[in-house]
């Protein structure tokens, strides 16, 4: 039986696709704009650093926002703020009065943006579509928001700001209205009934205490923040290991970028086959053999140079990511009460994102003192001891999750319909 996903549900995908467009051509042009003020590469790289920092500092403030007001509109509004300042660099660029100091603001406000309207997405899904269809669901979205993201805004970026600064900020800006546009044809209304009677504070606390009372959703984020830790020690050094005529590779600057392109081409395969595996294999079993698949992105170049096994590693290091999203956002989504899913999906994000910059300073001191080898290796084995978490992350408990979300959902149905109807 074919599981439709509604008319609704792709005006959100449209929307999504455009907006993750309009992310990709950005976060390529805000660096390569930023050459143009300054040469230092301190203030290039701090440029990631203000744009990521939101992540950190307001990931919990915007879930508790998804959980209280419509998610619909805190996404109408995140991609206006967006676009409206972006519009500010278009005009600047063309009386002539930029700055990187203006790009920091900058980066630092659309990131803020940012994590209200990516927290805001995630949630509102299980509002648009039904509880069976979210891997389907979730499996189209990541396939659009990477083919968009990472295929085909970075090199549209640098063509555009080849074609003057003005054009480059102004191309995110006509994505953002568009995507503005598809997003108000998904009618209803996408609120959780909060009644403002608590504070921000409580809210992200009671999210907080929801995600670590629950053994799986707490194992499972746990295992994301290692991994993500290991990625980023990772793919922090291996450019030192892969580019230049003195590398261990000796690969060009081209031939870098397309052996990244293997991990991200993989990562757009795993999210259409992450529904079969999760149908065939279970969650459990498929979930197991994506940290083996894990493994061989971190940990194969330790023992070869050749970029064509590497690559081949890349490739299905990215299809199990990819699977492993899937399967993980669509069972928060699934057990997780609408009215926390906000708060529970921006503690994920926290922990996910939070670990990275720990990484990328832990994969620096080892392959300083121990060389680059070392910190695949070490990297490989740390990914390795993520098996030990599937001991909690059962089917049997996954089910039991589900049967207890489904419960719930069906009492809280039968007390809408008995106090009368309500719009979404």
């Amino acid at each position: 039986m074919t599981i439709r996903l509604g008319a609704p549900y792709w005006k959100l995908w449209t929307s999504s696709a455009l907006s993750n467009l309009a992310d990709g051509v950005m976060k390529v042009a805000l660096p390569l704009v930023a050459i143009r003020y300054t040469e230092s590469p301190a203030l290039i790289a701090g440029l990631g650093f203000a744009f990521t920092l939101p992540w950190l500092l307001f990931a919990l403030t915007a879930g508790a926002l998804a959980d209280r007001f419509d998610r619909r509109r805190l996404m109408l509004w995140a991609n206006t703020a967006r676009a409206a300042l972006l519009s500010v660099l278009v005009v600047v660029a063309i009386i002539g009065a930029g700055s990187i100091w203006m790009l920091y603001a900058i980066a630092l406000f659309v990131g803020v943006a940012e994590t209200i309207y990516d927290t805001s997405s995630q949630s509102i899904l299980p509002q648009l579509v039904s509880r069976d269809a979210l891997s389907r669901a979730n499996g189209r979205l990541y396939a659009a928001e990477l083919t968009t993201n990472q295929f085909v805004g970075p090199p549209l970026g640098g063509f555009l700001v080849a074609s003057g600064i003005a054009v480059a900020f102004g191309a995110p800006v006509l994505l953002w209205v568009l995507a503005i546009g598809m997003l108000l044809l998904v009618r209803g209304r996408f609120s959780t009934g909060h009644t403002g009677a608590t504070t921000i504070r409580a809210d992200i606390a009671e999210g907080l205490r929801f995600l670590w009372s629950n053994t799986v959703l707490r194992v499972l984020a746990i295992m994301v923040g290692v991994f993500n830790l290991a990625s980023s020690a990772t793919f922090t050094v291996l450019v030192l290991y892969a580019v230049g005529p003195n590398s261990a590779m000796k690969l060009t600057d081209p031939g870098y970028g397309l052996l990244l392109t293997a991990s991200a081409l993989g990562s757009v395969l795993g999210s259409f086959a992450a529904e079969g595996a999760e149908r065939w294999l279970g969650r459990a079993k498929a979930l197991a053999l994506t940290i083996l698949g894990s493994v061989l992105t971190v940990a194969t170049p330790a023992f070869t140079t050749n970029p064509v096994i590497i690559g081949a590693a890349f490739f299905l290091g990215g299809i199990t990511v990819s699977i492993w999203n899937v399967i993980t956002v669509s069972l928060r989504q699934r057990i997780t009460p609408h009215r926390l899913l906000g708060r529970l999906n921006s503690a994920y994000r926290l922990v996910a994102w939070g670990t990275m910059p720990l990484g990328a300073a832990l994969g620096g001191v080892i392959a300083q003192f121990f060389g680059l080898p070392a910190v695949f290796l070490t990297m490989g084995v740390v990914v390795v001891c993520l098996l030990l978490g599937m001991l909690w992350v059962t089917d049997k408990r996954m089910d039991a999750a589900d049967e207890a979300a489904d419960q719930a959902h069906r009492a809280e149905a039968a007390e809408e319909a008995a106090s009368g109807p309500a719009g979404r």
